[in-house]
C-alpha cells in the first residue's frame, strides 16, 4: 500500500432515519474547529449518491431503495478497484451502513482471488435479508449482501419477484456473489439484534465479542484473538459503526443509538490495533448523523479523534 485515499459515501438510501449523509460534513466541521488541515492531506474520492431518491416513494417494500443502492455500490466498485490498482489504501467514509456492502464488493472485485475476513464492529448484526427484514431498510442487510446469503430458514416476509430478482443483482456486484465466509466473519459490541439474525448467528457459529468479554480481556486480548480467527484470511476488513458506542456515553448522533455499548477509548483502541494490522486493506467508519445529535455534533467530534490516530497508524504502517 502506498498512501491513503479517503472515499465519500454520502448515501442514506438504506436507512430508516434522515441525516446520515451529513455525517461526512460533520466529521470535516470537527477536524475545521480544531483547525486541522486532516481532510486537505489526502486525495478523497466521492461516490455518487441516490439521496434524490428519497423524494419519492419506493416500490420495494422489503428492500427499500434497492435499486438505488445498486448504482451506488458499482460507482463504489469502480471508485475502489481504481485505488487498489494504484496501490494505495482506501479509508472509507460513508452515511448509513448500507454502503458497506457495496465496499466489500469493491475489495472482492481488486482482488477476487484473495481470502476477506471482516470485523464488524457496530451495535448491530446487519444480517437480515428482504425475506427477514422487519422494516425493509437497506442498512440492516449489508452482511447478508456480502455473505450471498438469503435467510429462508427465518423467512417472515414474501417479497415480490422484481424485489427479488434485485436482490440477487445486489449479490452479484463484484463479480463474486458469496464475497466472504461466515467463519470469517467476527462481531464486536454487536447487542441489539432480531430473532432472524440470532438464528442465523448460532446456525453458522458466528463469534460476536460483547462489551463485557472487551472489557474483561481487554482490548489487546480480542485483537489477538480475531487475529488468530482472521489468519487464513489473505485481507481484512474493518467495518466501524459509531453505534458500537454507549450512546449515553458519547451521544445519540447516529441513525439507532444503542445503550451499554463501548467507550470512546475502547473503540479508539480497537480501531488503532486494527489499523497497525498488516492484514487490514480497508476501514470504513459509517452512521454518524449530526441531525440526531444531542449534544451538539459531539458524535462526529469523538468519532473524528477515533478516524485521526486510525489514519495516523495506517500511515504508519504503509
Amino acid at each position: 500500500m502506498g498512501e491513503i485515499k479517503i472515499i465519500e459515501n454520502t448515501s442514506e438510501i438504506g436507512a430508516g432515519t434522515r441525516g446520515a449523509s451529513l455525517g461526512i460534513g460533520a466529521l470535516k466541521v470537527a477536524a475545521r474547529k480544531q483547525k486541522d488541515d486532516f481532510f486537505g492531506r489526502f486525495e478523497r474520492f466521492i461516490v455518487a449518491d441516490q439521496n434524490d431518491m428519497l423524494d419519492e416513494p419506493t416500490e420495494f417494500e422489503f428492500a427499500r431503495r434497492i435499486d438505488g443502492l445498486a448504482s451506488v455500490y458499482r460507482d463504489t466498485v469502480d471508485i475502489m478497484t481504481h485505488i487498489y490498482a494504484q496501490g494505495d489504501f482506501p479509508l472509507v467514509l460513508s452515511g448509513d451502513h448500507a454502503c458497506a456492502a457495496g465496499t466489500i464488493a469493491g475489495i472482492k472485485k481488486a482482488f477476487p482471488n484473495k481470502r476477506l475476513g471482516v470485523v464488524w464492529i457496530d451495535a448491530h448484526a446487519d444480517l437480515h435479508t428482504p425475506y427477514t427484514t422487519p422494516s425493509g431498510n437497506m442498512h440492516g442487510m449489508p452482511l447478508a449482501v456480502a455473505l450471498g446469503a438469503d435467510n429462508r430458514e427465518s423467512q417472515i416476509n414474501s417479497p415480490d419477484e422484481r424485489a427479488e430478482n434485485m436482490w440477487e443483482e445486489l449479490k452479484e456486484i463484484g463479480g463474486v456473489k458469496k464475497k466472504l465466509k461466515t467463519e470469517d466473519l467476527i462481531f464486536i459490541s454487536v447487542r441489539d439484534t432480531e430473532k432472524p439474525e440470532d438464528e442465523f448467528i448460532e446456525r453458522n457459529n458466528i463469534k460476536n465479542f460483547r462489551v463485557e468479554e472487551v472489557r474483561t480481556k481487554g482490548v489487546k486480548e480480542v485483537i489477538k484473538e480475531v487475529q488468530q480467527q482472521l489468519s487464513a484470511c489473505d485481507l481484512v476488513y474493518i467495518s466501524f459503526d459509531v453505534d458500537s458506542m454507549d450512546c449515553d456515553v458519547v451521544s445519540k448522533g447516529t441513525g439507532t443509538p444503542v445503550l451499554n455499548g463501548l467507550n470512546p477509548e475502547e473503540a479508539q483502541e480497537l480501531l488503532i490495533e486494527f489499523a497497525k494490522w498488516p492484514k487490514t486493506s480497508c476501514i470504513e467508519f459509517v452512521e454518524i448523523n449530526p441531525c440526531l445529535d444531542n449534544k451538539i455534533n459531539r458524535m462526529a467530534e469523538v468519532a473524528y479523534e477515533i478516524l485521526k490516530s486510525t489514519a495516523s497508524a495506517i500511515e504508519n504502517k504503509l
